[in-house]
């Protein structure tokens, strides 16, 4: 091989490693997903199972109520990597609306896991018109299920109960 073969390749090389990369938004939005996942599945297992029909006013949802809406979220995550799967977001028990939750995020690990540079530009039809898929997923498991969150740490502090992102134990 002579010596423009091997620049060649070399620089075939590092471009093909340098695109294998992960893009840094990505990673750094998907961090913050995996922050609020953490926090939701906290708030939903130390929220007791009698807590689970309570509101703390009739004009807004039950806990259970709202822990199913940000279930939901299945939809636009199996829109994202164009799976499909189901999850039952109208029980009412505690065990129910928690395994309907976990997958829930079940389904959009795949869709935040499946995200690439290429994926993340793509286009797909959504509420309020077209928008990029990764533009859906911070749109939904970054920012509504943040805006969800504070809902719900509301209701935990009605109940006397510390949200997990405030909970720093014993001190």
């Amino acid at each position: 091989m002579n010596r423009s073969a091997v620049w060649i390749f070399a620089a075939a090389l590092a471009c093909g490693t340098l695109q294998a990369q992960t893009n840094p938004v990505v990673t750094e939005m998907k961090g913050a997903y995996t922050a609020v996942k953490t926090n939701l599945l906290k708030a939903a297992d130390k929220i007791p199972d009698d807590a689970y029909a309570w509101k703390p006013v009739d004009s807004v949802r039950t806990v259970g109520a709202l822990i199913d809406h940000i279930a939901g979220q299945f939809r636009t995550c199996n829109a994202v990597s164009g799976k499909q799967t189901t999850v039952d977001v109208s029980k009412t028990s505690k065990a129910d609306v928690v395994a309907a939750l976990k997958a829930s995020f079940d389904a959009c690990d795949a869709a935040w896991d499946a995200m690439s540079d290429t994926a993340a530009t793509e286009m797909i039809a959504g509420r309020g018109g077209q928008r990029s898929k990764l533009g859906t997923l911070i749109f939904m498991t970054v920012v509504h299920n943040n805006e969800e969150y504070g809902y719900l740490s509301m209701y935990m502090r009605e109940k006397g109960i510390v949200p997990p992102s405030s909970d720093r134990g014993p001190m």
